[in-house]
């Protein structure tokens, strides 16, 4: 039987399976089913809108997502076009209670597989569109801060460090300067 993953298994900054490319799937069996369903489970429980493969230790081009009550797997996403731009209030399972205002293409093409094997395309605007950059960005091993202006950045992980430290438990929220 496979160990169940809790909320609580969410990989955080400092962690260096974040910073790790995971590796392409090849294969989709039951276990990968597994693994989606659990994944599914802790980003429900977080809760969050998706959640990648790394966030909780596993080294493997996948992630899950729900908006709109219609949960999703996407396997070796890729984005293949952006345009645009749009300035969103960005979150993180793997940063909690750290939100910072940044700039993203505003519509996106992204290309992966579906747990049925079948290859799919999705185009996607603002926040779906920044969900899958997000999640692309986490099989990539690249962290919000990477995305952040050198202001941000450095007031961002100085209020990560307060939270680390016991400072605060509310939501910080940091403008884009």
């Amino acid at each position: 039987m496979a160990r169940r993953i809790s909320a609580t298994d969410i990989r955080v900054y400092g962690d260096p399976v974040l910073r790790t490319e995971a590796s392409r799937i090849t294969d989709i069996d039951d276990s990968l089913i597994g693994l989606a369903e659990r994944m599914f489970e802790v980003m429900y429980r977080a809760p969050g809108i998706g959640l990648a493969g790394p966030q909780i230790g596993v080294e493997r081009q996948i992630f899950v997502y729900d908006l709109d009550d219609d949960p999703q797997v996407i396997l070796n996403p890729v984005i293949v076009e952006s345009s645009g731009e749009w300035v969103y209030d960005e979150g993180c399972l793997s940063i909690p209670g750290l939100f910072v205002e940044m700039l993203r293409p505003k519509q996106i093409l992204v290309r992966g597989w579906t747990l049925a094997g079948e290859e799919v395309e999705v185009e996607a605007d603002e926040l779906l569109a920044r969900l899958f950059q997000h999640e692309v960005d986490h099989l990539n091993g690249v962290l919000m801060f990477d995305r952040m202006t050198p202001d941000q950045r450095e007031s961002a992980l100085a209020e990560y460090q307060r939270r680390a430290e016991g400072a605060s438990v509310e939501p910080i929220h940091l403008k884009l300067a």
